[in-house]
């Protein structure tokens, strides 16, 4: 508000005032006793009207007492800031300058975070990268941890949670013991409850892709019952798992491969329940149920002859193979979990691949497995067929941390036939493969036993070495290829044994032929020999033939002359 507003309203406040007074002397200067009673009531009635009036002439007169005193203040300091202003505009000036200092360092020191952040991150990357290579060279098993999170029910029951995750690190976790102490655990990634099936597929992608170059690959989900093992694996219609991910991956890459590489997939599913091995895929009959053993094959790796093995040419019917083993596969009820499996469910994937190019085959297999749960009998409280189930469950088990304790401390015999289990995986635990383990955790603080032990076994495998990964070549056409290359041998031998032989023949003929020159030249020689020879003997002939003719015209001139000397003398005949 302005001087000249405040003026104004003053003034008029001044003239309100003094009307008011007037109005007041008129009534008052107005004597008359006649009067007085006709303006008695007149006047009553005006005071009741004015009283308002001056009710809020009193109020407004203080306000205006208020203002003024707030203007004088106000005046004063605006002076006061106007004389301050002149006198620190310099230091006005300055500030700015250093305000538009503090904003270009600000973005200075902000980018140059960013930076250092984007170099964290390439650097975490390269050693992440640098540090898969040296455990792919020692040919270490991976281990990713994957925590699930509270149920509802625990959550009501007021359960608390005894798993600890730091943020700035990925692959690491900590467990509240029972005692308030905490342990450490380190693998090679750890999922938290929030992380999604994208999440845990997008870790495994490189492992299981690597089948399709020709390498052995292994994934198995260890831990307790209903840690989510088989959600893992298999997961839903809505949140596929790694099995059906690992698929449709393979089909798409063999796609985009198509002009260089033939592919060829082949799957099997089996189930090791009680000891004993049984085909997930094989039609229902009422045909016995054939016994499947486990075989060494000539290339020194496990197969059961026997096991159905189908071709797939895409995802969905992949799915519908998944689906039905996953309905005839042996689960049951424990108050662990309603629908608990009951069996080691082993899926395997072989893929045939031809290089369009260079000819080369590759043979190799992807073993996806989920391993039943590992459990303590007394807790889940079963019997029966149940509690049977469950023994042979913990024993095979039992069998693979024997396995893997014998494999960590590098031992001379690896006892890989103590159970079926063991047995099929022996090339996948100790042998040229790429192996990755899930182990499942529950975080629930009663189940913090089972929890550590699943942990303390998962640190275990992470320690096993076997040694890098090798490509599989087709040992079918190796096989070939090696008879094909002996027969060759078998060819240059004999070819060389020709022709030596036929070296000989061409020196005996060479030989011959020389000799036969030679008799050649006799034979002409003879002839010659012969025609002067015959030419002799002809003119001796003649000579011959020409004495005898000549004595026998004598002869028969003599017989003539005889002939006639008889006839003239016929007495001498007669005598």
């Amino acid at each position: 508000m302005d001087d000249q507003t405040l003026d104004t309203l003053c003034s008029d406040f001044d003239q309100a005032v003094t009307l008011s007074g007037r109005c007041t002397g008129q009534f008052g200067g107005n004597s008359h006793v006649a009067e007085m009673s006709d303006a008695s009531n007149d006047t009553q009635e005006i005071q009741g009207q004015t009283l308002p009036i001056f009710q809020k002439i009193e109020d407004l007169s203080n306000k205006v007492q208020i203002i003024r005193k707030e203007h004088a203040l106000l005046c004063n300091e605006v002076k006061g800031i106007t004389a301050d202003s002149l006198l620190d505009s310099e230091a006005f000036s300055a500030l700015q300058n250093i305000s538009m200092e503090h904003e270009h360092l600000k973005k200075k020191y902000h980018e140059e975070c960013e930076l250092l952040k984007k170099k964290y991150l390439e650097e975490c990357s390269a050693r992440k990268k640098l540090y898969n290579e040296v455990i792919e060279l020692k040919g270490n098993i991976r281990v990713f941890c994957r925590c699930r999170p509270l149920k509802q029910d625990e959550i009501a029951n007021g359960s608390t949670s005894v798993v600890e995750f730091d943020s700035s690190q990925e692959n690491e976790l900590q467990i509240t013991c029972s005692d308030s102490s905490r342990k450490l655990f380190k693998f090679d990634h750890v999922f938290r409850p929030e992380d999604n099936q994208e999440a845990i597929f997008a870790q495994t992608l490189p492992i299981v892709t690597s089948v399709l170059d020709g390498y052995n690959v292994c994934i198995f989900a260890y831990g307790q019952t209903g840690t989510g093992k088989t959600y893992t694996m298999e997961g839903t219609p809505e949140n596929r798992g790694v099995n059906y991910r690992t698929l449709d991956e393979l089909f798409r890459i063999s796609n985009e491969r198509s002009s260089i590489m033939r592919y060829e997939l082949f799957v099997s599913m089996l189930e090791v329940y009680n000891e004993k091995i049984r085909d997930l895929l094989v039609e229902n009959s009422n045909q016995p149920v054939k016994k499947l053993e486990i075989k060494q094959s000539a290339e020194g790796t496990q197969e059961v002859p026997g096991l159905v093995e189908a071709r797939v040419y895409g995802t969905d019917e992949v799915w519908g193979l998944l689906s039905l083993g996953s309905r005839v596969r042996s689960v049951g009820s424990t108050n662990a979990n309603e629908l608990s499996s009951r069996s080691h469910c082993l899926f395997r994937v072989t893929v045939m691949g031809e290089n369009l190019v260079s000819g080369q085959r590759t043979r190799s297999q992807l073993w996806l497995v989920d391993l039943a749960g590992s459990e303590r009998v007394g807790r889940i409280e079963v019997d029966g067929d149940r509690l049977k189930e469950s023994q042979f469950i913990n024993k095979s088990l039992s069998a693979l941390g024997d396995v893997i304790s014998a494999l960590a401390s590098k031992t001379s015999h690896v006892p890989y036939r103590n159970s079926k289990l063991t047995h099929i995986l022996q090339s996948s635990l100790g042998g040229d493969c790429k192996t990755l383990m899930f182990v499942q955790i529950s975080p629930n603080v009663a189940d913090l036993g089972e929890t550590l032990c699943s942990l303390n076994f998962a640190s275990r495998v992470r320690g096993v070495e076997h040694g890098p990964a090798r490509r599989q070549t087709d040992h079918t056409e190796l096989l070939k290829y090696k008879q094909l290359a002996e027969k060759a041998k078998q060819d240059e031998k004999e070819t060389k044994k020709l022709q030596e032989s036929l070296q000989s023949l061409q020196l005996r003929l060479a030989a011959r032929e020389h000799i036969c020159r030679n008799l050649q030249e006799k034979v002409r020689d003879l002839e010659n020999q012969l025609a002067e020879e015959r030419k002799a003997r002809l003119k001796q002939e003649n000579r011959v033939l020409a004495s005898i003719s000549t004595q026998s015209a004598l002869s028969t001139s003599n017989q003539a002359q005889k002939t006639s000397t008889d006839k003239s003398h016929p007495l001498l005949h007669q005598n």
